[in-house]
């Protein structure tokens, strides 16, 4: 490959990728254009966009300065390129296309490598045993002289036979040490059920699975066959991933149980199942701490499944999994999966799993769990992809820097790590300016989150607005989420408890005050919360309040790797320059 110099790209000997978002504007004889500062003048990169997004199939976002993008190529992040069916030459083609260096030989090897072990070893059903099988000997005998693989299975010296309870950690045992398993082991059926989706729903509106969603509950389900039944669908917030597990339910007809984060999402996904399919409401139950009744298809929470009395009691509720003959388990918001349950999960290799989310990235790095106990990717969007589709809402995201109060100066300096972040989060100068936010978008409707409750108790008084908290009554909660959909309340100030599954389609500003660390899943929850498409069409702004020069904004730049990922360009300004109104862009 020779010099191309226009190309954004630079590929590096350690897998890094670095991608230049801007080049120089040049004159019509190819000089460097200045400014009246004699800096040169920058324009976005005319292939960046396009590079970005060929990129993401198969590479890490890991930094995102203004100039400068750092991507890796991973193990788990080429595998779930190659559960989408790119190859290694067509990551390869990728890479040179837009590299302006030739690209290093051995990331190409590692790259093949890895390809080349994905599906090297497979499980596969033999009467009523599984099997681990390879069509290379040496990759079998290699894996067998490992101890912590050979205490697991039983190797007769002929075959290898993995225990049925061992499915699961087995093949979290194999991609520890570099080899992913095609699980072809085939599932059980589950008892029978027929879930029919509706062509109008309850309300009596027309209703019809969207393309995309059609396309990503196909890929999951590959006709039935043992090449499907396992893995994550990945859609932004809004984009209806509760729409694609019920076109699974009713491709794969039979009993669901469906994990959720809380219980606002187990009473959301009731509502949407009695609204938009042919089940009855006896055929519907909720397990939570309000009622545990189990049914055709039964929804729980996360929580509810790992509570135990003491760190030493077993988990009482576990017995869910195994109560009823499930056909299906749909794991919502499954980058959140708590330990315990993927430990339940290496147990369930027999049921077909789905696993929803807007992102993939775990904050406990465990990527490779979900590929191996819940399954690759099955599909994938580009979340710009759909705006542009008008499937959701446009968005500006805005960050805006606040200097930290002299008085919290000193308390700032003495304090530890985990400190100084709490008392920039904390900042009250941040109050000031989403006074001024809420002002300026007095028409809108607009959620104020955060993540310490002082801090969301003095902007709940200082708004005059609704506070919502973990500790808010159920009842009282869905009653403000009702006032805030039918516009009688338009404005609420709530915790992390809004993170998650909050159904608020009129949404259309959403103002971050604080966050935990730097974590790009909560970040991509909280835009979520504003994302549905308007009924008149409008976009949505997302503002994060920062503490200047702090460790809050250090971690806001982790979180900002999220929108850059999605494509989001962000704005940063100085709380001086919000006299001018912005406003959300319209539908294209």
């Amino acid at each position: 490959m020779s010099l191309r110099p226009d190309n954004p790209l630079i590929v590096q000997g350690d897998r890094s990728l670095m991608l230049h978002t801007v080049s120089p504007v040049t004159d019509s004889e190819g000089r460097a254009v200045k400014d009246d500062e004699g800096q040169p003048m920058l324009r976005e990169h005319p292939r960046f966009a396009e590079a970005r997004d060929a990129l993401s199939q198969f590479a890490e976002l890991e930094k995102s300065p203004d100039y400068l993008h750092t991507y890796r190529i991973t193990p788990v992040s080429v595998w779930n390129a190659a559960a989408l069916g790119l190859d290694a030459s067509g990551i390869a083609e990728v890479l040179e296309e837009y590299a302006c260096v030739p690209v290093p030989a051995n990331v190409l090897q590692e790259i093949r490598e890895w390809i080349e072990r994905y599906g090297v070893l497979r499980i596969e059903r033999r009467g009523e045993e599984f099997e681990l099988l390879s069509d290379e000997p040496a990759a079998l005998a290699d894996v067998l002289g490992y101890r912590d693989i050979a205490r697991l299975v039983e190797h007769d010296g002929e075959r290898v036979i993995v225990p049925p309870l061992a499915r699961g950690t087995v093949k979290q045992a194999l991609i520890r040490i570099g080899f992913p398993v095609d699980d072809r082991g085939g599932y059980l059926d589950g008892d029978a059920l027929k879930i029919d989706l509706r062509e109008r729903t309850r309300s009596g509106e027309s209703f019809a699975v969207r393309p995309y969603q059609e396309l990503a509950a196909q890929g999951f389900y590959a006709g039935g066959s043992v090449l499907g039944g396992n893995g994550v669908v990945a859609l932004p917030c809004g984009a209806g991933k509760t729409i694609v597990g019920m076109r699974v339910m009713s491709l794969v007809g039979t009993k669901t149980l469906i994990l959720t984060t809380n219980t606002v999402a187990v009473h959301q996904w009731r509502r949407e199942l009695l609204d938009k399919t042919e089940l009855s409401e006896d055929q519907i139950g909720e397990y939570t701490g309000e009622g545990k009744s189990v049914c055709d298809v039964t929804i729980s929470t996360y929580q509810m499944l790992t509570w135990r009395r003491s760190k030493s009691d077993a988990f009482e509720h576990f017995g869910l999994f195994s109560r009823e003959n499930w056909g299906l388990v749909i794991y919502d918001e499954v980058h959140l999966l708590p330990a315990p349950v993927f430990r339940v999960t290496a147990d369930l290799q027999a049921r077909r799993r789905l696993g929803l989310t807007a992102t993939l990235v775990r904050e406990d790095g465990k990527e490779d769990e979900v590929f191996c106990l819940i399954g690759p990717k099955r599909y994938d969007v580009p979340w710009k992809v759909l705006e542009h589709q008008g499937f959701i809402a446009p968005a500006a995201c805005i960050e805006v820097r606040v200097p930290l109060d002299d008085d919290l100066r000193s308390t700032y300096a003495s304090a530890d790590a985990r400190g100084k972040f709490r008392v920039a989060s904390e900042n009250p100068g941040k109050n000031e300016v989403v006074g001024l936010l809420v002002e300026r978008h007095a028409d809108g409707r607009v959620l104020v989150i955060g993540q310490y409750l002082d801090q969301l108790e003095a902007l709940a008084k200082r708004l005059k607005a609704p506070l919502i908290t973990g500790k808010t009554p159920h009842a009282d909660r869905q009653a403000l989420y009702q006032a805030f959909r039918n516009g009688t309340e338009r404005l609420l100030v709530v915790s992390k408890v809004g993170n998650f599954a909050i159904d608020l389609p009129d949404a259309n500003v959403a103002i971050q005050v604080s966050g935990t660390f730097g974590s790009r899943q909560e970040e991509a929850q909280r835009l979520g919360r504003i994302l549905r498409p308007k009924s008149d069409g409008s976009g949505a702004i997302f503002y994060s309040i920062v503490t200047l020069g702090s460790r809050d904004q250090e971690f806001a730049e982790k979180r900002q790797l999220f929108l850059t990922e999605q494509g989001y360009s962000y704005q940063i300004i100085e709380p001086g320059h919000l006299a001018e109104p912005v406003e959300p862009e319209a539908t294209a």
